[in-house]
């Protein structure tokens, strides 16, 4: 899998454009004031640049090389400093209890692992660290605007409440939005989102 990313993000474009995901645009003050903020599956880096821009402390993991280049570019051209790290999750050395929230932002990962990585990812968050989380829905299988082609890798909001057990959620919807995220996000998409605190 991370050879198909580092394809996708060697090339000189952006991926899915070098602008923040809405939904962290919409929802960045709902995070801790200058908290220490983890991003998982970070790919190019347009989310964990932003989140620097706005004061936080940025940490990032992805399987792909090619992405932290990127993601190291667009940092450096925006005067800011991340630190992102490549390879899996258990390999990388991150505290537990040290992040003050964690952004999900399109991190699907393979349905056979996904509910002890993300639990794995939740470990490493303080006890009322927020998590801000977009994902694709089962619907998105209905639109052409990108995500995985895999039922099982798209969400549903009852998994959500499974996977996320230890979590208290502020709200939990699926929605229809219209995309604009470069050349891979692009026109309208059924998307999981959730506010909460960890327990």
């Amino acid at each position: 899998m991370n050879d198909f990313w580092n394809e996708r993000y060697a090339k000189k474009e952006y991926a899915y454009g070098i602008h923040p995901n809405q939904f962290l645009a919409d929802s960045i003050l709902k995070l801790p004031k200058h908290g220490k903020i983890l991003f998982p599956a970070e790919g190019e880096g347009r989310n964990a640049v932003f989140a620097a821009k706005n004061g936080f402390e940025v940490a990032a993991f992805d399987l792909s090389s090619e992405g932290k280049k990127k993601a190291d570019e667009l940092a450096s051209d925006n005067d800011v400093k991340i630190d992102y790290r490549v390879g899996m999750l258990e390999d990388l050395n991150f505290e537990p209890n040290s992040f003050d929230g964690v952004v999900f932002i399109y991190a699907h990962f393979p349905k056979a692992i996904r509910k002890a990585l993300h639990q794995q990812i939740l470990r490493l968050v303080k006890p009322n660290g927020v998590i801000v989380f977009e994902a694709f829905s089962k619907e998105q299988l209905d639109y052409p605007s990108g995500g995985p082609k895999e039922f099982a890798m798209l969400f549903s909001e009852e998994e959500v409440k499974e996977e996320f057990e230890n979590v208290d959620f502020d709200f939990l919807k699926t929605e229809i939005i219209e995309l604009n995220e470069g050349v891979f996000h692009q026109g309208k998409g059924s998307v999981v989102r959730f506010i909460g605190k960890k327990r």
